[in-house]
């Protein structure tokens, strides 16, 4: 095969629709913008979200509450998820990582004492829960804040 036989896969393609290009061309005269009107004008059109003078949905609906757009976002992690590591390991938040415990966007990790932990762990992480660092501890293991 050389560069000149490829071509792309049957139906992929699509020829562009060239308006105002004559009567026979199907898309003449008007081109497809009807007759007249704030539409059929060069730049014509409404912003978006104008609905002609009527109160726009956007403040039609009320609105509530406060949205901190500088909040940090923590991931909680439970301990019995920390079962899945082998014993004597250092679980930091690579580590989470790796395993797929945790996602690639957050700000921090905080563990909690949700059921309970069977390893011998060195945990670190972002913030933990009281019931948490005690069953880390319990169970022979460190917690320790990053």
């Amino acid at each position: 095969m050389k560069l000149h036989e490829l071509s792309p896969a049957q139906g992929s393609k699509k020829a562009v629709k060239r308006v105002g290009r004559g009567h026979g061309s199907g898309w003449g005269k008007t081109a497809g913008k009807g007759h007249k009107g704030q539409k059929a004008r060069s730049g014509g059109g409404v912003r978006p979200g104008f609905e002609g003078g009527q109160m726009p949905l956007q403040r039609r609906v009320p609105k509530r509450g406060f949205n901190n757009i500088f909040a940090k976002e923590i991931v909680a992690v439970n301990l019995s998820t920390l079962n899945r590591f082998e014993d004597g390991t250092v679980v930091d938040i690579q580590a989470l990582l790796d395993k797929g415990i945790v996602k690639n966007r957050f700000d921090g990790v905080k563990i909690l004492g949700n059921g309970n932990l069977n390893k011998k762990l060195e945990v670190k992480a972002t913030a933990f829960s009281a019931s948490a660092k005690e069953k880390i501890e319990a169970a022979g293991g460190k917690a320790e804040v990053v």
